[in-house]
């Protein structure tokens, strides 16, 4: 392969180039044809393993990874935290570095912590890929999102996206800020004022409070899901009250009388974040967003596999 990605890992979409990113879109549309065709499957990374490793609860993103190595023929080991030495007192770096010596070229780490992936690989010797750090990033989501839109708008460049909901605690949102700016995109963000985080504008986005005005300026609404998980206190008053002033429906659609493109990472708080005639009314790419994803992921693993 004459391109090749300009970095050897996937920590974050802040380390990744307009080069970067326009190869792995090119490299998924051809694997978005492999897994559209009867025989899904490749041998691209056949004699490859990748080892998955969750200390986190996931489906989506988990189910995700583990079909797109499929399809590439690699083969795969599945790790989870609350089965092995983690919970008897092993340090992260001991407990991949004995996966390493089974000979895994390829991690694909899902952690709590910040950082951690950016950590591991300045202490163990193999390919990372972050699926997700914290509240830090989510890059192989932020990818998937933007391809998607890609597809529908054609170009990200000078088009307006609002980032709706939990902005504070979700790795999406600041993966997908990073991405769609590198894109040529404008952003903002909108969702209750306790749920902004204070250097949000340093980021290079704007804050609009109002839902209403958010939908009439933007080409593409980004619904988040309300991370209930990662908060500690109360901010804010009721999930009726946020769903009002901060959840989509249909009324609220009719009402700016436009098209705009609504997306979701998933998993939807149906009647929250989004309501169910917009989840089943295919006014929405959340499916395109899921079948993007294996393609995505297919990519970006191929694309760090050619440089081991």
């Amino acid at each position: 392969m004459s391109k090749k990605l300009s970095v050897s890992n996937l920590l974050g979409i802040k380390y990744l180039n307009e080069n970067d990113i326009n190869l792995i879109f090119e490299t998924a549309n051809n694997f978005s044809e492999v897994i559209n065709r009867k025989i899904k499957k490749v041998p691209s990374l056949r004699d490859i393993t990748i080892a998955n490793l969750f200390f986190e609860n996931s489906t989506r993103t988990k189910i995700s990874f583990e079909l797109a190595q499929k399809r590439l023929s690699a083969d795969v080991v599945n790790f989870s935290s609350s089965f092995s030495s983690i919970s008897k007192g092993e340090t992260l770096a001991d407990t991949v570095n004995n996966i390493l010596s089974m000979k895994v070229d390829i991690v694909v780490m899902r952690h709590p912590s910040p950082g951690a992936s950016v950590f591991l690989s300045k202490n163990i010797d193999t390919c990372i890929i972050n699926a997700g750090d914290g509240c830090h990033e989510h890059p192989t989501q932020a990818l998937l999102d933007s391809y998607t839109l890609v597809q529908n708008l054609g170009t990200l460049s000078g088009k307006k996206i609002v980032i709706v909901g939990d902005i504070l605690h979700s790795r999406v949102a600041l993966s997908n800020i990073f991405l769609f700016k590198k894109l040529g995109a404008e952003v903002k963000v909108c969702g209750p004022k306790s749920l902004i985080p204070k250097y949000v504008e340093k980021l290079g986005v704007t804050y609009e409070s109002s839902l209403e005005s958010a939908l009439r300026w933007c080409d593409v609404a980004s619904m988040l899901r309300i991370q209930n998980e990662r908060m500690n206190q109360s901010f804010f008053p009721t999930t009726r009250e946020y769903s009002r002033d901060f959840g989509l429906d249909s009324r609220k659609l009719k009402q700016i009388d436009k098209e705009i493109i609504i997306t979701h990472p998933g998993p939807i708080n149906r009647g929250v974040e989004l309501s169910s005639d917009i989840i089943d009314s295919g006014k929405t790419v959340i499916l395109d967003q899921v079948e993007n994803g294996v393609a995505i992921r297919m990519a970006v693993m191929y694309l760090l596999a050619s440089r081991l």
